[in-house]
């Protein structure tokens, strides 16, 4: 059931990743990886409210 739902192929990729990578390093760097996720949503939501502003000042002038 589980190799229908993501595919064989999924399967051996991430097999693959695990044994280079190495099972104890894993967490890290999902921890990582989570991390700055969260840093480039931040920053998306800060450019988003900067170009809001800029054109809130184009419209004044």
């Amino acid at each position: 059931m589980f190799a229908e739902i993501l595919g064989l192929d999924s399967i051996v990729v991430v097999a693959i990743i695990v044994l280079v990578i190495g099972a104890s390093r894993l967490p890290k760097i999902a921890r990582s990886v989570g991390q700055a996720k969260g840093e480039f949503e931040k920053g998306l939501k800060e450019g988003s409210v900067t170009a809001e502003t800029d054109v809130e000042k184009k419209e004044q002038s």
